[in-house]
């Protein structure tokens, strides 16, 4: 027998009628961007737009099913039309601005910093690293080597980041990144702890900010407030969250992901391989069976080359001898 929403739901503020309706709505409003996308009607600034909502509807239903109690399961395989959603964006943001690499999410601006943080946490949480790479390859043409908390957090899975000493914005993130670097487990709770504290505040001028003061019945904008860079943290760090009780600290899929682990090493263990077209998962030396003398260093996330020949299709494998190659 299901159970009531109310003992489901995970943030007290959703209601089954607003939820219901946000679902409905969202599914419905879907089809018509991605034709619209997809057609020849709408110049390059219409097509970032249709694209650009796309995105961030992928992102506000995913959140929305987790805020409402949705199976994490199902939700960790959702995770990858949100960050295809996000691919699709960044090139039609790029073909308008006239900069293929142009990333889509711009760190300046701090809900968008936020955003692309929420992405790589859940991609732990739910045991997805194998979308990091997809991330970084957004991301790394305007920001590579640029944040402390974007480069350590990809570094807990992707080989070859940089070591920083700068980020973008200070409140809140300062008492996250300090939690990365204390010596204590002490001192990261108490600073993990400070970080949630002031988590939401600092967020008092972005869109989503305040959303649900702003349901009424099947009408809103609110889809759950989610730290979900902390619970990331807290999972990477292996801390004992149990006296942490703030509202957007996601402890259920925190506890989740340590009762999947498995998940993670399986997904590892496919990172080993790699098809032509497909993002590559981690840097450093693969080679081809379609190829004699293909081995070649790659970057994580650049698009893995089709080779020509009569083997087949091209499939990239991680050579487990990382010695540079001698001339």
């Amino acid at each position: 027998m299901n159970k009531p929403f109310h003992e489901v739901r995970r943030q007290q503020f959703l209601t089954p009628t607003f939820y219901t309706a946000a679902i409905s709505n969202l599914d419905e409003v879907a089809p018509d961007l991605r034709a619209n996308l997809e057609g020849p009607n709408g110049d390059l600034d219409d097509k970032r737009g249709w694209a650009f909502f796309l995105s961030d509807d992928a992102y506000q239903r995913f959140s929305l099913r987790y805020t409402a109690g949705e199976s994490i399961e199902q939700l960790r395989s959702e995770l990858t039309g949100v960050i295809e959603a996000y691919e699709r964006y960044q090139r039609a943001l790029g073909e308008y601005e006239g900069m293929p690499k142009i990333a889509p999410f711009t760190f300046a601006e701090l809900y968008h910093y936020e955003r692309c943080m929420q992405l790589i946490g859940l991609c732990y949480l739910l045991h997805r690293r194998d979308l990091l790479p997809s991330i970084a390859a957004l991301q790394d043409p305007a920001y590579a080597g640029d944040d402390t908390l974007y480069e350590d957090l990809l570094a807990y899975e992707m080989e070859g980041r940089f070591d920083v000493d700068e980020w973008h914005h200070d409140d809140p993130y300062r008492n996250l990144i300090n939690c990365l670097y204390a010596e204590t487990e002490v001192e990261q709770l108490a600073t993990l702890q400070a970080y949630l504290k002031t988590w939401y505040p600092a967020f008092k001028y972005a869109p989503w900010h305040d959303g649900h003061l702003r349901i009424r019945g099947t009408e809103g904008d609110y889809f759950g407030y989610w730290a979900f860079e902390a619970g990331a943290v807290a999972y990477l760090l292996n801390l004992d969250d149990s006296a942490i009780t703030h509202m957007v600290y996601p402890k259920d899929l925190v506890a989740w992901a340590r009762a999947n682990k498995h998940l993670s090493e399986e997904a590892g263990a496919d990172q080993g391989r790699c098809e032509a077209g497909q993002p590559c998962p981690r840097a450093g030396f693969w080679f081809t069976p379609a190829q004699a003398g293909s081995r070649r260093f790659f970057q994580a996330g650049e698009v893995m080359p089709e080779v020509g020949g009569d083997y087949g299709a091209t499939i990239w494998q991680w050579d487990q001898n990382q010695a540079p190659s001698k001339l």
